[in-house]
C-alpha cells in the first residue's frame, strides 16, 4: 500500500511520492471531465447486499436522479455503491465508480459507464467532491462517517458551495443528529448554521427533491465565475 509505504518508512521517497500523487490527481480529474452533468454522490456500506433496505434505497435514489439528467458518483463498490450505480443505469443516467485500492480488494460493481480506481484516499476524496453538487449518505460505518464529516468540515470552513448532504434512513441516523443538537450545539462546538446542514430523510424522491432544489437557487444566485471555481 503507498500510503501506509509513505507514512510509515523512516525514509520515504518523498520525490517520488509526490509525482506519483500529482499522477494520480491529473488522472483522476480527467475522469471528472468525462462527467457532462449535474452529478450527486451516494455513500454507504460496502456489506451490504440486493435486498437489503440500505442497497434498495441507494437504488431508487440512483434511479430519481438518473431520471432527472443527473449522473450517479459513488466508491464504485458493493452494497450501497453498487445499489446507486444500479439505479443510475436502471435510469438511464451516466454511473461513475470511483473506486481505491484496499489490502483486501475491493470489487468494482458492474452497473459503471466512468470507472477509475485510485491509490490514495485523499485524490479520490477531492474526485469525489469536484463533480458533486450535492451527497446522499445512507448508513454505513467508519468509511461512510468520513466521507459525511468530510463534507460537513469543507461546507462548515467554505472550501466548497453549499450542497446539500442528506442522511438517509431516520432510523440509522436520528441519534446522531440528536447527539449534535444535544451536545456539539448545547456546548457551542457547533452553529444551529452547522446543524441546520444535515437533512434527514427515508423517502428517495424527498432526497432528489432536496438537491435538485439547492442546485437551482444556488445555479440562480452564482456567477459564471463561481460556477467554473466549482
Amino acid at each position: 500500500m503507498e500510503d501506509r509505504l509513505l507514512l510509515d518508512r523512516p525514509d520515504p521517497d518523498f520525490d517520488g511520492a509526490a509525482a506519483r500523487i500529482e499522477r494520480e490527481f491529473r488522472e483522476g480529474f480527467a475522469q471528472v471531465a468525462r462527467i457532462d452533468r449535474p452529478a450527486v454522490a451516494l455513500f454507504g456500506s460496502a456489506r451490504v447486499g440486493e435486498g437489503h433496505p440500505a442497497y434498495e434505497a441507494a437504488r431508487a435514489v440512483g434511479r430519481c436522479f438518473a431520471e432527472a439528467g443527473w449522473a450517479v458518483v459513488t466508491g464504485g463498490g458493493g452494497g450501497v455503491m453498487e445499489g446507486g450505480n444500479r439505479g443510475a443505469r436502471e435510469g438511464g443516467g451516466l454511473s461513475v465508480g470511483f473506486n481505491i485500492q484496499l489490502p483486501h480488494e475491493q470489487r468494482s460493481n458492474p452497473y459503471l459507464d466512468i470507472a477509475y480506481t485510485f491509490r490514495h484516499f485523499y485524490a479520490r476524496k477531492v474526485c469525489f467532491v469536484r463533480p458533486s453538487q450535492g451527497f446522499v449518505i445512507f448508513p454505513g460505518g467508519f468509511g461512510t462517517l468520513d466521507e459525511l464529516f468530510e463534507a460537513l468540515v469543507l461546507i462548515q470552513t467554505g472550501k466548497v458551495l453549499h450542497f446539500p448532504v442528506v442522511l438517509f434512513d431516520s432510523a440509522y441516523w436520528n441519534g446522531l443528529v440528536d447527539w449534535v443538537r444535544a451536545r456539539l450545539l448545547d456546548e457551542a462546538m457547533v452553529s444551529g448554521d452547522d446543524v441546520a446542514l444535515l437533512q434527514v430523510t427515508d423517502e428517495p424522491d424527498e432526497a432528489v427533491r432536496i438537491v435538485l432544489e439547492r442546485f437551482e437557487r444556488t445555479a440562480e444566485h452564482t456567477s459564471p465565475h463561481e460556477q467554473d471555481a466549482q
